[in-house]
């Protein structure tokens, strides 16, 4: 163990402190705090990189997120395991996340996911919501593709309903993260490739985007395109205040349900 660390502190709204935790948490290996109004990143590397990309992903979005980043240096205390000790399993419907310090539990669809990957996840309340809409949609043999999978959470969760899955990322480590996640499982997936739904072959009986409302309007082609006849497309990360951007791009398809999480919505549609 090193005699040092780094801390960043992001200080921003608390709307979105799950949105961006979610997404540190794919590119650090290290333990990602949330409290309101505030995420900390503890590494014994440099942090600098990941105040770059979350400023990348920042301009994306097309909607401006405030941030106030601080960077310090400070004595090393295993943070590590202090961190692992305030990680606790969730439960969705018949769904058990848990980190492997855990056991798995009976009765239940387990799927281990460890914090130093992506875990979290199962905690935001989009990935909750896709969880409910996944155990109730998702039937055995299903062709299911996932598009901006992160840590696989929800491919994982389709795969082990019986579905074939594909999934795809357009970040890299999101990709790699997603790997190690069904290899930890010990299940497999029918691809995972780095890119979009653009780049899919043939059309699936359910498609999941649990991505923002930005990239799901900029998207929306592509998901209708690999739709079979009465398909569900499980759209989420939307925030409530875009809700209504989302559903004018996707109004010729039909609204089966929706489901609202603190200010997170899920569009659950067919194409019948």
């Amino acid at each position: 163990m090193k005699d040092k660390y780094y801390e960043l502190t992001l200080t921003l709204k608390d709307d979105f402190v799950e949105f961006i935790a979610d997404f540190i948490a794919n590119i650090a290996g290290d333990g990602v705090e949330i409290g309101r109004g505030k995420i900390i990143v503890r590494s014994e590397n440099s942090v600098e990189f990941i105040k770059d990309a979350v400023n990348s992903l920042i301009g994306s979005l097309g909607s401006p997120i405030d941030i106030e980043y601080k960077i310090e240096q400070k004595d090393n205390e295993d943070w590590i395991q202090k961190y692992k000790s305030s990680i606790e399993p969730i439960e969705v419907g018949k769904f058990y996340i848990y980190p492997s310090w855990y056991s798995p539990q009976n009765g239940k669809v387990n799927i281990k996911i460890d914090p130093a990957l992506a875990f979290g996840s199962g905690h935001h309340a989009t990935t909750f919501s896709c969880l409910e809409a996944i155990e109730k949609y998702v039937h055995i043999n299903n062709r299911v593709l996932d598009v901006g999978c992160g840590s696989g959470i929800l491919g994982l969760a389709c795969t082990k309903l019986g579905a074939k899955v594909e999934l795809c990322d357009t970040d890299p480590i999101s990709v790699d993260s997603c790997e190690s996640n069904f290899k930890l499982n010990k299940v497999d997936y029918d691809e995972l490739w780095e890119g979009s739904a653009n780049q899919a072959s043939g059309k699936y009986d359910i498609v999941i985007a649990n991505i923002i409302a930005d990239v799901l309007k900029f998207i929306v082609n592509d998901l209708k395109k690999v739709l079979k006849k009465d398909s569900i497309l499980i759209l989420s990360g939307i925030l409530d205040k875009k809700e209504s951007q989302v559903t004018k791009v996707y109004s010729d398809l039909k609204l089966l349900e929706r489901k609202q999480k603190d200010e997170w919505v899920t569009l659950i549609y067919t194409n019948k």
